[in-house]
């Protein structure tokens, strides 16, 4: 089982933003590569705390963590920061190591300067999943159009910063001479420039093409959920990282099951015979159709429970329930001999409404689905 983010950065779950990236720097310090060597278990502590901190550190992620846990991003093998390496977390979180914390980053990556690896864009697409396939997972294989680096693009040191990607300005104010510096414009920061490309290539060397994607969907996705593949979105010129596939969940509605978080509802119709004798009724569920028995003299209103029949919690706390509302379908023309029969049943005792304890008002039965 995967750690708590909270617990690797050694932050309360309540902590502020500026407590976040105080305690992700702090984690980065004491495991950075440059001051552990050869160290794999503080590369590995290293990399831990970088991927808590892109969750943490970004709303709408720790509002899902929070939420939903780890499964909300990697429970389906590949989704999320499982997959960062040094170069993605230097790029993406330079501005934490700079200024004080006495490292120069990591094999020219990051740190308070020099070339930097840009990033492609992502790509957001929308995958529509049936009720069953929500409950069970799904591997799906989309068709995906990303740009790729053309072949036969070959990339040359930049002219204007002569492969440093930086610009340095000297400036004189009442306080001195100040040197400062800049991401260059020309190359925007990566030191390398486009030498030749195809005919067919846009103006940084990448062409559109037509990819299949596979995404594996874990069971207990919620329609709304955003799921991300990592380096499934556009790639960047030259050695830049590419950028991440944003799926967003979006829930079809089934025919005849309706869904409330991890349980699942069903509405039975049977008639005034059944409900009086007893019935065999066959009724849907995620996992196929399956016969329930109606005990004789059964109540409109009844709630009958199937467990472990709803769908699997994203958490992994198990799978709701199905629940299954009984619904007496009182006729709406009758014969002359059937009115006759109601007619002469109007006064029997055995057709007077006896409600007992067990036999729970509306309110009572909506309390017990809810507990």
């Amino acid at each position: 089982m995967k750690e708590d983010y909270y617990d690797i950065l050694g932050i309360h779950k309540n902590a502020t933003a500026a407590e976040i990236k105080k305690a992700y720097r702090k984690k980065a310090i004491e495991h950075h590569p440059d001051k552990n060597p050869g160290d794999s278990k503080a590369e590995a502590m290293f990399k831990k705390a970088a991927e808590a901190y892109e969750v943490l550190s970004d709303p709408n992620k720790r509002a899902r963590y929070d939420q939903y846990g780890h499964q909300a991003f990697d429970g389906s093998g590949g989704f999320s920061g499982g997959g960062m390496n040094m170069e993605d977390i230097f790029s993406q979180f330079g501005d934490i190591f700079g200024g004080g914390g006495g490292f120069s980053g990591f094999s020219g990556f990051g740190g308070g300067g020099g070339q930097r690896r840009m990033k492609g864009s992502n790509l957001r697409i929308r995958v529509s999943l049936t009720l069953e396939e929500v409950a069970n997972g799904v591997e799906k294989k989309i068709k995906v159009k990303r740009k790729k680096q053309a072949q036969g693009t070959t990339y040359k040191t930049c002219t204007t910063c002569h492969g440093s990607g930086q610009i340095m300005r000297i400036t004189n104010t009442i306080l001195g001479r100040m040197q400062t510096s800049s991401p260059c414009s020309t190359c925007g920061g990566t030191g390398q420039i486009i030498d030749k490309k195809p005919a067919n290539a846009d103006v940084d060397g990448m062409l559109l093409t037509e990819e299949t994607v596979s995404i594996k969907i874990p069971a207990g996705v919620v329609d709304g959920m955003q799921l991300k593949v990592t380096g499934k979105g556009n790639e960047a010129p030259g050695n830049g990282i590419p950028g991440d596939l944003l799926v967003a969940i979006e829930e079809k509605p089934h025919e005849t099951l309706q869904r409330e978080g991890d349980n699942l509802h069903f509405d039975l119709y049977i008639s005034f015979s059944e409900a009086a004798l007893g019935a065999s009724k066959e009724i849907d569920t995620v996992s196929g159709k399956v016969r329930i028995k109606i005990e004789e003299g059964v109540q409109s209103g009844k709630i009958l429970r199937l467990r472990n029949k709803g769908i699997p919690s994203i958490n992994g706390y198990g799978t709701g329930d199905l629940l299954v509302h009984v619904n007496v379908w009182t006729p709406k023309t009758l014969t002359k001999e059937q009115k006759e029969f109601f007619e002469k049943m109007a006064s029997d005792v055995n057709f007077q409404p006896k409600p007992q304890l067990e036999d729970k008002s509306f309110f009572e039965k909506v309390k017990d689905m809810f507990s």
